[in-house]
């Protein structure tokens, strides 16, 4: 059996010890992208790490309930991790658009409220606002249905792209009441009011948890990180993973245990399904 990784913060060796202690009342919350798949150049060959599978059916049985939470539609993170009609599953739910989205394993079904009527107003003025500011050869704009986000990682110089986007992006965010959420690579623009730790803080009241993980890669991901400390100060004990990347490093900074990539989340979640009962 392998070894579990000890927490560098008091705070993560108290959230480890309860999640093993109980693992029946605790949650488990995940990113996709960066977290359970490997980041690539395009987005719709993004795919679940191929042990991701199999260590979550092993995992969820066992606690309250594992949340994968993403910015992409929830319907495209079940696909593109493998989620539906695998055993041990049951307890699994997909997040999608920040918690706008919810799938249930158990019913392989998605529910979702009315799309913001700003995304579409965006997603019609995006082409010639790329053209006026030269559009940079290679990004590339990926429609989620719910948001729209412009990738920059397969331009010429990839930072550049990025920080020559975020001003003119972000004033057309805010003529049509969105905001500008900033990834690896990838400006994002989507409804307010939903995060990642809006959606986490929701299913673990809902859920009920003693205890909590959330494991995550990008900018995104602070908000949940920002939850679990909400949930600390409450008195619910938590651990914070970060899935660790040359790219970001504000999670590596703030997270109880790093891991390497998708690789070392999935080898967690193995390892900590083999130590509870």
């Amino acid at each position: 059996m392998d070894l579990l990784p000890t927490p560098v913060t008091q705070a993560g060796q108290a959230g480890l010890a309860a999640l093993l202690a109980k693992p029946r009342t605790a949650v488990i919350g995940l990113d996709f992208d960066g977290t359970l798949a490997p980041i690539v150049a395009d987005p719709e060959q993004a795919r679940a790490h191929p042990d991701a599978v199999p260590a979550l059916a092993a995992l969820a049985p066992k606690v309250a309930s594992v949340a994968v939470i993403t910015g992409r539609p929830a319907g495209v993170a079940v696909r593109h991790g493998g989620f539906a009609g695998t055993a041990g599953l049951e307890h699994l739910v997909v997040l999608g658009h920040y918690g706008a989205e919810r799938w249930d394993a158990a019913t392989g079904t998605v529910t979702a409220p009315p799309p913001h009527p700003g995304v579409a107003a965006v997603r019609a003025e995006l082409p010639g606002v790329l053209d006026r500011i030269g559009a940079w050869h290679g990004t590339w704009v990926e429609e989620k249905g719910r948001a729209v986000a412009v990738h920059t990682r397969r331009a010429d110089d990839p930072q550049a792209a990025f920080e020559a986007l975020r001003e003119p992006l972000a004033d057309l965010a805010t003529r049509h009441g969105l905001i500008v959420e900033p990834g690896r690579m990838v400006l994002e623009l989507r409804p307010p009011g939903m995060d990642k730790g809006v959606a986490f803080l929701d299913h673990v009241r809902t859920t009920g948890a003693e205890s909590v993980l959330y494991a995550g890669d990008d900018l995104g991901d602070l908000p949940a990180y920002a939850a679990v400390d909400k949930l600390r100060s409450d008195g619910i004990p938590g651990l914070l993973v970060c899935s660790g990347s040359t790219e970001v490093t504000e999670l590596a900074e703030r997270a109880d245990v790093v891991v390497d990539g998708p690789e070392g989340v999935v080898s967690l979640l193995r390892t900590l399904a083999a130590h509870m009962p």
